[in-house]
């Protein structure tokens, strides 16, 4: 419930005001960039943080006789208006250490008071002062609203910048990029805000009345060199100086400081008086500051970035609302004539779009199908059949179109006997894997009236394929024929990355795998393990390939199958052609944090280890266990990269098997010849990893049970309950 809250509000402020939020962060770009030139004009003297007025004065007095005023801007540019020994008047800018004029002061182009003005007010006066102060200030509650969208996302404000799974571009960029742009975006909307306040008269304003009581003497003539006050006040400090007409006791010096305003006699440097300013005046300054950029190149430069990054935001957060209302459910039947419910809940319209697919399969074989969100579960008067796929948000929280829905099974019991299946989806990226399909699941067994079709089904990043294993067993359950052609679920991928092959092996006599290295994408990032998806037929149908990471290159060990269509793709590609593919990351097969890694495959299995091991640079005791046919030319290449690595301390020993020649065994072999060492390391909390082939692991997890229950007292199944035996096999 309060994800929703969060979540509309976020989305309606963002509606209400993103016209106008558009208009304002395009002309805050260019008031940035404008701030940033400015600020690298070559007018701000050397040395200039540590001059003093006793410093500065007398040397500018000695070269111009009648100063009208200094003022110092926020540049640091110091502008001395008055007359030269010739008597011609100056309005320049002067080098204060030599009294050198270095510039002249630039009028803003006609173009950026234009802009200005706009930023200001849209040219509708005090109308448009009121319309910016008012979405100054509703940013401040979208930035806010974002904050605690992704707070509840990463279920802890100690994990706001934890690693974010990428679903789409819209909604992953949304939330990076807001996580680190939020301060810049909130000073912007706050400091926008307080200048409105101040323009529309909103804050009492400050008037300055000094009272001068004290009478000046002219008798004491001091140099404005000895003046102690000058000697303390530093020029970076002044905004003006307002010099005195002439050698009266009744003119004075007026200095304006950032936080405080003096007169000072001109013969005595004695203060006559001060008046401090308000802090509704320290903040307007402050607020100009932030806002603006204005003498500070880089926060100016910050400050640009942040309003294309508005400008982002509000592209990407209607993508990301689109996305979610794109998937319409449309019925055909009514809800008390269904005999078939299919219940959804999806957070980003994903599942939703899975659940489609089924509803219009069976609208079109004339079944009375009922389409609708998990939060709208009621008593459903003929219902057959109970089908919820829901995905799990965040860590293991229920999307937000379903989270009522395990309090509404209680309130609303169904009065007959209802067959239920369960489809969860979510990422393995997530410690919390489908964990609300799981409570779904347990919560309709529990119910009486209430009885299980076919068990929890789970799907891994929306992969067609393992929802069409639901697919064919509830279609066999149900003597219902449903598509099992996983291309009817999946959408065309977007978002591919161009890949260039730098180099490969080739295929010859009985050597049927080859190596493929190819050219990681600029800026995306992978490690080994993570999987290369390829589409071979330029379709959804999708071909996984376990990758290694070396040299920054990604390394493809690839098996040629007879008419494969993955394989043949990939094997008729040249060194320098390129195609187009995406990294799809698999955080569950990355290198644990443990002292002690066995690492067992067969075959291509090996390939994510090889990368593995070449990024072992904080010395983890890997041992390798790898199982071959024979040792091909390419096998001989593995041995020799194993070999080099171990020489450099990144592996501490490897075994191989080959079960055609040498020694005649298979990779189960030279677990069982090592069961102690393994035992050991399983012990005192080691990680064994496996790649490879189903059956491979299926052998090699059978032996290491019997090893385990053996030497350890334990089944393998207590260290798979702690994640120290990972698998990635097919």
């Amino acid at each position: 419930m309060t994800l929703s809250i969060w979540r509309y509000a976020h989305l309606a402020l963002a509606l209400i005001s993103s016209l106008f939020i558009v208009m304002a962060s395009v002309t805050g770009v260019i008031l940035a960039i404008d701030a940033a030139q400015e600020n690298a004009m070559p007018f701000k003297a050397a040395g200039f943080n540590q001059l003093t007025l006793s410093d500065a004065i007398p040397v500018l007095k000695q070269k111009f006789p009648e100063i009208t005023e200094i003022s110092v801007d926020h540049n640091g540019f110091v502008t001395l208006k008055g007359f030269d020994e010739d008597g011609n008047e100056v309005d320049a800018y002067i080098n204060p250490n030599d009294a050198k004029i270095i510039g002249k002061p630039i009028e803003k182009s006609s173009f950026i008071q234009w802009v200005t003005a706009f930023h200001r007010s849209l040219f509708l006066k005090e109308t448009g002062r009121w319309v910016i102060g008012i979405v100054s200030f509703l940013l401040i509650f979208i930035a806010l609203s974002g904050m605690a969208l992704v707070i509840q996302r990463q279920r802890s404000i100690s994990k706001f910048f934890k690693k974010v799974v990428k679903e789409y571009f819209a909604q992953y960029y949304h939330i990076i990029t807001g996580r680190i742009m939020l301060i810049p975006v909130l000073l912007i909307a706050v400091s926008g805000t307080y200048l409105s306040m101040v323009h529309l008269h909103l804050l009492p304003e400050f008037k300055i009345n000094h009272q001068i009581k004290d009478a000046s003497d002219p008798n004491l003539k001091l140099s404005a060199a000895k003046f102690a006050l000058f000697q303390s006040i530093k020029l970076q400090d002044v905004k003006k100086i307002e010099f005195p007409f002439a050698e009266d006791p009744e003119e004075h010096y007026t200095i304006k400081l950032n936080d405080r305003e003096l007169v000072v006699d001109q013969f005595s440097g004695k203060v006559l008086s001060e008046v401090r300013y308000p802090s509704t005046v320290i903040l307007e300054d402050l607020s100009l500051d932030l806002h603006t950029g204005r003498g500070n190149l880089v926060w100016a430069l910050v400050l640009a970035v942040a309003s294309l990054n508005i400008l982002f935001f509000v592209y990407s957060g209607f993508a990301i609302t689109l996305k979610r209302r794109s998937a319409k459910i449309k019925n055909k039947h009514g809800l008390n004539d269904a005999e078939i419910v299919l219940l959804v809940g999806s957070e980003n319209g994903n599942t939703l779009l899975f659940a489609n697919a089924i509803h219009q399969q069976l609208l079109a074989k004339g079944h009375a199908s009922y389409l609708l969100q998990l939060n709208q579960y009621q008593v459903f008067a003929k219902a057959k059949q109970l089908v919820v796929l829901t995905s799990t948000y965040g860590l293991g929280d229920a999307p937000s179109n379903a989270n009522k829905f395990l309090s509404l099974i209680d309130q609303y019991p169904q009065q007959q006997k209802i067959d239920f299946s369960v489809v969860g989806f979510g990422s393995h990226a997530y410690p919390d894997f489908c964990k609300f399909a799981t409570e779904v699941d347990d919560k309709l067994g529990a119910q009486a009236w209430a009885n299980r079709l076919v068990p929890l089904h789970t799907v891994d990043d929306k992969s067609a394929v393992q929802f069409v294993d639901w697919v064919r067993d509830w279609g066999r359950a149900t003597d219902i024929e449903l598509a099992t052609t996983p291309a009817l679920y999946a959408k065309k991928p977007k978002g591919l990355h161009k890949m260039m092959v730098l180099d490969r092996s080739e295929v010859r006599g009985e050597e049927h795998t080859f190596l493929l290295t190819l050219q990681a994408p600029a800026g995306v990032r992978f490690t080994s393990g993570d999987l290369l998806a390829i589409y071979p037929a330029n379709d959804a149908k999708e071909r996984l390939y376990s990758v290694a990471k070396i040299n920054g290159n990604i390394q493809l060990v690839v098996k040629l199958h007879p008419n494969g269509l993955g394989s043949t793709y990939l094997n008729d590609l040249k060194v320098g052609d390129t195609f187009k593919a995406r990294l799809v990351p698999n955080v569950s097969f990355h290198v644990p944090k443990t002292k002690k890694v066995a690492l067992i495959a067969n075959g291509t299995g090996i390939a994510p280890f090889l990368g593995m091991i070449s990024q072992n640079k904080k010395s983890i005791e890997m041992k390798l266990y790898a199982g071959f046919r024979n040792e091909t030319t390419l096998v001989k290449k593995h041995i020799e990269f194993l070999s080099q690595h171990a020489i450099q301390h990144q592996l501490s020993d490897f075994q191989l098997a080959f079960s055609r020649e040498q020694n005649q065994c298979y990779v189960m072999d030279l677990i069982k010849e090592d069961a102690v060492s393994l035992a050991n390391l399983l012990k005192h909390n080691g990680v064994i990893m496996i790649c490879g082939s189903l059956q491979m692991q299926q052998d090699v997890e059978k032996v290491l049970d019997e090893i385990c229950l053996t030497i350890n007292g334990l089944n393998l199944a207590a260290y798979k309950a702690k994640k120290q035996l990972l698998t990635d096999c097919y």
